[in-house]
């Protein structure tokens, strides 16, 4: 049977039932709760320990690397070294052969002697040790910072004549053969020049070809300043021997003491390719150009008696090998580092004298005395703030050795 909602069986029978359950008075159900934000912001991220670097960041720019060029053309040995001399002394006539001695392994051993005419009367030589006070016009035109002379101490070398001229002095300028007073020295520096050369091939046919392109420079530059002094002038003669040993009227000269050399017997630069040390220096041309313009400065040293007035000077009164011999050969041949300093900075950024060249001259001077006695040729130091003071003053009164204390000198 169907029992009623509510219904529950009594107990004995005789109890009523209860009555049905009172309805709550609270609803049965709670309606869904709403649906959250659709935009709710997204979380916030901790910080970051450090604050990366932008995205776009500008890398420094790369500084393109300056001489000297790669190990294989240029590291590994020193530059050769410019110009040695050997002067050979006849009974009247002196002919001295000023040699460019290659840095590495050279000796100085065994200088001969020649006779040969360089067209001089003989002169003696006296030296005064006393510091004097010289006043020389300046430039300042400064190129790079380089190690210079900075002693002020002087010491002054004069040269008079032992005895008169016994022929007639042909027409026109002559040398006047004196040292720190040379007319050469009162002349300002040499004029801005315009170099043609010829390219550069590591070839005899080549470095031949080279050196002769380089002559109408070297003379241009230094014609002015020769009739400006009162002193003659004329193109040098080149020859360019082979092998390693070679002959001119200064002397016999091997490859294991020179790179080049000068002879005013013969008033001759020789330039012999097997001494350039090529295989080490390769194509950079500026190291060829300074070596040239330092023995044509052995060319300026006899057009205006200086090197006859050095002669005097070292070979009058002994056989020059000794200390103040080879000090006035240091004077010599940092002069003509200097003149060749000047030629850089008369011709550099001009026509074919580019920066290159300029640099590879510049960084390649520090060729000194490296193998030991006779000390002839001077320091490292000297021998690049030498050049570096023709380069940068361009004054061939600063060129004057002669003038200078020994302390830089040596």
């Amino acid at each position: 049977m169907t029992q009623p909602p509510g219904w529950q069986p009594g107990y004995g029978g005789g109890v009523p039932p209860l009555p049905p359950p009172v309805p709550s008075p609270y609803p049965t159900s709670y309606p869904p709760p709403p649906p959250p934000p659709v935009n709710y912001p997204p979380p916030v991220a901790p910080p970051p320990p450090f604050t990366p670097p932008p995205v776009n960041w500008a890398r420094p720019p790369v500084v393109a690397p300056v001489m000297p060029p790669p190990q294989s053309a240029w590291q590994g040995q020193p530059p050769p070294r410019r110009s040695s001399h050997g002067c050979l002394i006849a009974v009247v006539l002196v002919a001295v052969v000023v040699v460019g001695i290659a840095a590495i392994g050279l000796s100085h051993a065994g200088r001969s002697r020649t006779t040969a005419s360089s067209g001089h009367t003989t002169a003696t030589s006296t030296w005064s040790s006393d510091p004097t006070t010289t006043t020389r016009p300046t430039t300042t035109t400064p190129r790079t910072t380089a190690s210079s002379p900075t002693s002020t101490s002087r010491h002054t070398y004069t040269s008079t004549p032992s005895q008169p001229p016994t022929s007639t002095q042909p027409a026109g300028p002559q040398p006047v053969v004196k040292l720190a007073d040379n007319p050469l020295f009162e002349v300002g520096g040499l004029p801005a020049t315009t170099c043609k050369l010829s390219r550069w091939t590591t070839d005899p046919a080549g470095a031949e070809q080279f050196f002769r392109s380089a002559v109408p420079c070297l003379d241009a530059a230094w014609a002015p300043v020769m009739q400006a002094a009162g002193l003659p002038f004329f193109s040098p003669k080149l020859a360019f021997p082979r092998g390693t040993s070679w002959s001119s009227p200064c002397g016999t000269v091997t490859s294991d003491r020179a790179a080049a050399f000068y002879c005013d017997g013969d008033n001759t630069l020789y330039m012999p390719f097997e001494a350039l040390q090529t295989a080490q220096y390769g194509a950079h041309p500026g190291v060829y150009l300074a070596l040239f313009a330092h023995e044509y400065g052995h060319h300026v040293q006899a057009m205006s008696g200086i090197s006859r007035a050095y002669a005097n000077a070292r070979f009058t009164n002994s056989d020059g090998n000794n200390d103040a011999g080879w000090e006035l050969s240091r004077r010599l041949e940092l002069e003509a580092q200097c003149f060749s300093g000047m030629f850089l900075a008369a011709t550099s950024g001009r026509g074919d004298v580019d920066g290159n060249i300029t640099r590879e001259a510049q960084t390649t001077q520090d060729r000194g005395d490296h193998n030991g006695p006779p000390r002839d040729h001077g320091t490292d130091d000297h021998a690049s703030g030498w050049w570096n003071t023709g380069f940068q003053r361009n004054s061939l009164a600063q060129c004057d050795t002669w003038l200078s204390s020994p302390a830089d000198v040596a």
